[in-house]
């Protein structure tokens, strides 16, 4: 299965006074990855939203396997479930970049809503991003 990946670094600011990453970091690392793989393939978020389609965050959850810290470098993988037909799930694995140990996995689903906010199924051109994602090799990071 595919599966893209981002690096980020720790910075201060993502961090609580116990000088662990603060959990909702955790969420907006999601966001970058996603941003990211869609990127990658081809079709900017920005994009999306001209044709009309937004993404917003239905449901999310995420399982904090270890701590991270100021300046660890992470790793971001994100991939497409592709089994979801009404809309889209990421799933996602973090990853601490030095010892590549897993610190977190996590997911979020997204409705396809149009400009007017009614729901919608994915559009042609998301679709056939989906099937872009399983033709791909798993390493094609």
């Amino acid at each position: 299965m595919f599966s893209h990946r981002t690096v980020c670094r720790v910075i201060y600011a993502d961090t609580d006074t116990m000088g662990f990453v603060y959990h909702a970091n955790y969420f907006r690392w999601f966001e970058i990855g996603r941003s990211e793989m869609f990127r990658f393939l081809g079709l900017p978020y920005r994009e999306i939203e001209a044709k009309g389609i937004f993404l917003p965050v239905s449901d999310l959850g995420c399982k904090f396997l270890l701590p991270v810290r100021y300046d660890d470098q992470v790793i971001i993988e994100t991939s497409l479930d592709h089994a979801v037909r009404g809309g889209m799930k990421f799933d996602y694995t973090v990853h601490i970049g030095e010892s590549d140990l897993t610190v977190a996995k996590g997911y979020t689903r997204h409705a396809c809503v149009n400009k007017e906010g009614k729901v919608v199924r994915p559009p042609f051109f998301l679709r056939e991003l989906i099937n872009r994602c399983l033709a791909l090799p798993g390493d094609a990071i």
